[in-house]
């Protein structure tokens, strides 16, 4: 695994390199395999990627873009993740529809659409069951407790190993996501990370032995691609 540690001076400069960072690994994967597919996440920080990512001029027909993890809800609810990216980066954007690949949530039970999403994923990337694909750029945030997509401390989906997506739970609140070994599957897995109140948590993922059911984070390393955490200052523990 080929693991990359930057810190930035603060948040401004931290998109501004994730940023260049993505471009550069959409690029590359378009240049050698003619697609890019990429995975996203929710929350504040990626958001604002997101918003410069719409500035940018790409090939957009080249790229296909997925979630890692879904709150379950409506597409139209102001928790989707689906709904921010939109807003944010891909209605600004001349991206054919048929290459934005959101997790469904409408079936009214999660293990179901975490099913449907499983066999699209398949489908999609050409693989049969209990293989798994390989996405070029899986983009990941890290919550104050060390979690990261919807895979949370002390979990029954992080011990999920023959699925490619499953449900999460947050305090009681069903999600679909990625499982661990679709993640580290990848050939570029970014962690992107942004304040002080994560510095806790970072320290126990960074740590020489990290206690993966505690802090998800810690689970993820490609086992054949590149892991990038791009921090903060505020975020990156005091060494």
């Amino acid at each position: 695994m080929n693991k990359n540690i930057e810190v930035l001076t603060d948040q401004l400069a931290l998109i501004e390199r994730s940023l260049n960072l993505v471009v550069s690994k959409i690029n590359g994967a378009i240049s050698e395999r003619d697609r890019c597919t990429i995975a996203l996440s929710g929350g504040s920080t990626p958001k604002a990627l997101y918003q410069a990512l719409a500035q940018e001029n790409l090939p957009w027909e080249k790229i296909h873009v997925f979630w890692g993890d879904e709150r379950y809800v409506s597409a139209d609810h102001p928790d989707s993740n689906q709904r921010m990216t939109r807003e944010a980066w891909l209605n600004q954007v001349n991206i054919p529809q048929e290459n934005i690949h959101p997790m469904p949530t409408s079936a009214g039970d999660p293990a179901l659409d975490a099913q449907k999403y499983d066999r699209e994923l398949q489908e999609f990337f050409g693989v049969s069951a209990g293989e798994i694909p390989v996405f070029d750029i899986i983009l990941l945030g890290m919550g104050d407790d060390g979690h990261t997509a919807s895979l949370f401390p002390h979990t029954e989906a992080l011990e999920v190993c023959d699925r490619l997506v499953t449900v999460g739970n947050k305090d009681g609140q069903p999600r679909i996501t990625f499982t661990v070994p679709l993640i580290n599957q990848a050939i570029g897995v970014i962690f992107i990370v942004a304040g002080a109140s994560k510095k806790d948590a970072l320290t126990q993922v960074l740590a020489p032995n990290p206690d993966g059911k505690t802090y998800p984070s810690a689970l993820i390393h490609p086992k054949n691609g590149e892991l990038w955490w791009l921090l903060d200052r505020a975020s990156f523990p005091a060494t």
